[in-house]
């Protein structure tokens, strides 16, 4: 059981977005059916690399399959044939809604859209997930996370002054479009359980990319703002709010209200800093951010970086910098539960980051499906008989 249980999802997906989008949507309760094509593998993730769990089923061992299709139903299905679309029709009389994140101009030729799909379902929602939106000049443009990092300012904002042009360190476009994949979808949902209609609901990667310079992005059109890369991942007006070195390692601090700033101060032992009238205010500390930073290295140099967290912690906001290995064995990760272990019926286990969503439904979690697992069980839930399902299936429509 779930938030969104006994809703039922089409999603016509591969890759990264928007089989992140939708597991988002299945851990909350979601039934989601990937529709994959039979003749090439399903999702191209299923075949992704480098790492494989050797103990899961053949076309799920891939652990970046894993992590972004777990909850998840999968029905083998070539939606290149007109009998695959027909029998996709039949599907989206029993549906909620259509997911997908295929390139801009193939959901009209597949017959994905609302304008296709309403006929049969006037309430039907279709979700679409593309590099640059299905009605642009790009709409025939593949387009991916990193291509959108460097065009939307990200590669320019991160990394050191004066280092090389640097992406962010994880598909961060990809998964917050997802993420706006999930958002859009159940306000569709609502909306069409509302009113009895549905719609086409439209995300896309540059879309997102740009929206998340948000407050970056205001300053510079209405203030003149010019980014620039600051030493030691500092934040750009906030003071101190920046990488401190320890004895054995670094510190982050982000003293980001004025409260903060004497509170900190007296715990490194010289609260008088805190009434030097260069650093008596945000402004003050920014003007000199230089100076402030040479008499604050020195003090957090004197102590290991567990000792500082130890001395800090809830006092002012502070984090050790780990390794994401470290990361995921750390005890709090493990007091939050975050770490799933996804085990196969027939054998067969892999550990993925859990859910962020706590809901208060004890649910199980359950792996990334074979391919074609649910095929026969899915159609048979809409009225397929056994030789219907065998025809489909010889005619190469089903796997």
């Amino acid at each position: 059981m779930g938030l969104l249980s006994g809703v039922r999802i089409l999603s016509v997906e591969q890759y990264g977005a928007g089989p992140f989008g939708t597991q988002a949507l299945a851990d909350l309760g979601a039934e989601v059916i990937k529709i994959e094509n039979p003749h090439d593998g399903g999702d191209v993730s299923r075949s992704l690399g480098p790492y494989f769990q050797p103990d899961l089923p053949e076309t799920a061992k891939s652990l970046f399959f894993q992590s972004i299709n777990r909850n998840k139903k999968s029905l083998a299905l070539d939606l290149s044939k007109p009998e695959g679309k027909a029998v996709f029709r039949d599907l989206v009389r029993h549906a909620d809604a259509v997911a997908c994140n295929l390139r801009g101009d193939v959901p009209d030729r597949l017959g994905l859209t609302y304008a296709a799909l309403a006929d049969i379902k006037p309430d039907i929602v279709c979700c679409h997930l593309t590099a640059y939106g299905r009605d642009s000049s790009r709409a025939t443009w593949p387009g991916y996370d990193y291509l959108v990092q460097a065009e939307t300012g990200y590669f320019a904002l991160n990394g050191e002054p004066g280092a090389v042009p640097t992406r962010f360190g994880l598909s961060i476009i990809d998964f917050m479009t997802g993420y706006c994949l999930a958002l859009a979808l159940a306000a569709g949902l609502f909306d069409a359980r509302r009113s009895g209609k549905g719609r086409d609901i439209d995300v896309s990667l540059y879309d997102v990319g740009l929206a998340n310079l948000n407050y970056m992005a205001a300053w510079a059109m209405n203030g003149g703002y010019q980014p620039e890369r600051s030493e030691r991942s500092a934040h750009p007006s906030l003071v101190p709010c920046q990488l401190f070195p320890t004895r054995d390692g670094w510190v982050y601090i982000m003293a980001n209200k004025e409260k903060f700033f004497p509170l900190l101060c007296k715990r490194l032992g010289v609260p008088e800093l805190a009434d030097d009238p260069r650093f008596a205010d945000f402004a003050g500390r920014l003007a000199h951010r230089e100076q402030l930073t040479a008499l604050l290295d020195p003090l957090f140099r004197q102590r290991n970086t567990g000792e500082w967290i130890e001395m800090l912690s809830g006092v002012v906001p502070c984090a050790p910098i780990l390794s994401m290995t470290e990361a995921l064995k750390a005890p709090f990760t493990g007091e939050r539960g975050m770490v799933a272990e996804l085990r196969h019926p027939n054998g067969g286990s892999a550990k993925v980051v859990g859910s962020p969503f706590r809901t208060g439904d004890a649910a199980d979690t359950l792996p990334a499906p074979a391919l074609g697992d649910h095929t026969d069980s899915i159609l048979a839930d809409i009225g397929y008989d056994g030789p219907r399902i065998a025809a489909l299936r010889s005619l190469g429509v089903l796997a």
